[in-house]
């Protein structure tokens, strides 16, 4: 009996013999978002919008009438949205909002500055990509110049991790240069 395990064992030995012992590749994470359809913000505020069906509009401060966040519930991300008026203050907005994208320089790889101009609709901005473990990937601003000023940022209500959120951050950068490129002042 003994004899014929030995032999057993051996054949199965040499049957594995030629094939070669490969470590399995690494598995990565295979995150997909809903394809966007944009609806259009009805709201009392002098500026409308298109916003992704995926996200939840709520209003964000009880006294600043035209605030807004854009909650993203299964991304644990929002985007705010803030509306000044511009009354002589126009240089004091602009850096306020260059500002805050400068205080996330510390943690930031890098910030690339996209400009935005619309002269049709009278929607002039800037659009800033953060790379990095930020705690913003992105932010935008948008002026008529004259009356109107919009302040966005996008922020994740988790630790950043640049590599970990890529792909959520990618696909709300998106939406943001979505809604920029939708805004409108109303008359």
């Amino acid at each position: 009996m003994r004899s014929y395990l030995i032999i057993i064992m051996v054949s199965l030995g040499l049957y594995s013999c030629g094939d070669e012992v490969l470590p399995k590749p690494k598995g990565m994470l295979r995150l997909s978002y809903p394809t966007p359809k944009y609806i259009e913000v009805v709201s009392p505020c002098p500026y409308v919008f298109e916003k992704n069906e995926f996200s939840e509009l709520q209003k964000a401060i009880r006294n600043k009438k035209c605030w807004y966040n854009l909650e993203y519930k299964k991304l644990k991300a929002t985007l705010y949205i803030s509306y000044y008026e511009v009354r002589n203050n126009l240089d004091a907005l602009l850096r306020d909002a260059q500002n805050l994208t400068q205080e996330h320089v510390v943690k930031a790889d890098g910030i690339l500055q996209e400009p935005y101009a619309d002269p049709k609709n009278k929607v002039y901005g800037m659009f800033y990509e953060v790379s990095g473990d930020a705690a913003s990937q992105s932010q935008f601003y948008l002026t008529d110049s004259v009356t109107h000023f919009l302040v966005g940022s996008i922020y994740f209500k988790v630790k950043p991790n640049y590599d970990s959120i890529l792909p959520a951050a990618d696909y709300l950068r998106n939406d943001m240069r979505h809604l920029m490129e939708s805004l409108r002042w109303k008359e």
